[in-house]
């Protein structure tokens, strides 16, 4: 099992970069739980709104509009457990996320792909997904493998069960990727505990990490629902990733943006913990700005970086182990 080195944890020495003191993420909390209380957000899925209404939060069945109220954010962020392990089919490749720990994993998903024989540039298929999990499985420097490319050659509307056969079959490393809706987290998970030797086996070594993004601003939308209420009803992780856009779908200030990235994820983390407390997750970013000029997301740029560090500060804040991206 591995436990990667700490970054910037108090102790002789170390570089860190801490974009927050204590008193500002306080700050960026309390207006969270604001926008949660006052606003609220947009939920699509009918059986989400029930478990939403049955944990205490005012419901606008018209609007479909749940306003929460602070005490069941915090009893959320509080029952949502500090400690991830990802186990890998090679225990080997076994991680413990914890504290401020850091791990480094792939990203998706590349929509094309660069021939390696041919050098033409062309859409992935189902082969191209296992060999992109089998190089990943190769580095060394690669802790967990979430998906890199998805299958084009087969029928999209199951597309992520095609790509976890082809990502289980081809790597030893822990998994993590979407499920897309609840129909195909149910038959990945399936897989997984085919391949773990059973629920009992899957339950104590995880294998499979899933994900999902709300969509900004403040929406949890039904396939969203389905995946976090299907990850506590497996008792599997799942990775509540914002994808916010300073400038586009978000404010355009870093603060104004943080604020709605952290209030889709804090309401999805709070579904999660409804539906099963306990259910381990990750405080997921793939938030940036906008490239206001060309409307693009600017990843790789200098506000992204900024965010990537704030974001990973209100992990910490928060006790939560984290997932950033596009740095």
């Amino acid at each position: 099992m591995k436990r990667n080195l700490h970054a910037g944890k108090r102790l002789s020495g170390g570089f860190s970069l801490n974009v927050f003191t204590d008193d500002e993420c306080d700050e960026i909390h309390l207006a969270t739980l604001e926008v949660l209380q006052k606003t609220g957000i947009f939920v699509e899925d009918d059986q989400a709104l029930e478990i939403f209404h049955g944990g205490g939060a005012i419901i606008d069945q018209k609007r479909k509009v749940v306003k929460l109220p602070p005490h069941i954010v915090e009893d959320g962020i509080r029952t949502a457990p500090q400690k991830l392990f990802l186990a890998g089919r090679n225990p080997k490749n076994d991680i413990v996320l914890e504290s401020n720990r850091v791990a480094f994993t792939t990203f998706g998903e590349g929509v094309f792909i660069i021939d390696p024989y041919t050098g033409e540039l062309r859409k992935p298929d189902k082969t191209d997904v296992g060999n992109a999990a089998k190089l990943a499985d190769y580095l060394d420097e690669i802790d967990v493998y979430e998906r890199a490319i998805g299958a084009h050659d087969v029928p999209q509307e199951v597309a992520q069960i095609h790509n976890a056969e082809a990502s289980f079959n081809n790597t030893s490393k822990h998994l993590i990727m979407g499920a897309f809706t609840g129909y195909q987290l149910d038959k990945i998970v399936e897989m997984a505990t085919i391949i773990a030797g059973g629920k009992d086996e899957l339950r104590q070594r995880p294998i499979y990490t899933t994900s999902t993004c709300p969509v900004s601003p403040l929406q949890l939308v039904k396939d969203t629902c389905e995946i976090i209420i299907g990850a506590a009803k497996h008792n599997i992780g799942v990775n509540i990733l914002s994808m916010a856009m300073a400038g586009g779908s978000s404010p355009v200030t870093l603060a104004g943006t943080l604020v709605t990235h952290n209030a889709e994820i804090l309401s999805g983390i709070v579904l999660s913990q409804l539906t099963r407390k306990g259910t381990p997750i990750l405080y997921g970013s793939s938030t940036t700005a906008m490239d206001l000029r060309m409307g693009s997301a600017a990843v790789g740029s200098p506000e992204c970086a900024m965010i990537n560090a704030a974001v990973a500060r209100l992990a910490r804040y928060y006790s939560l182990p984290s997932f950033v991206a596009g740095g």
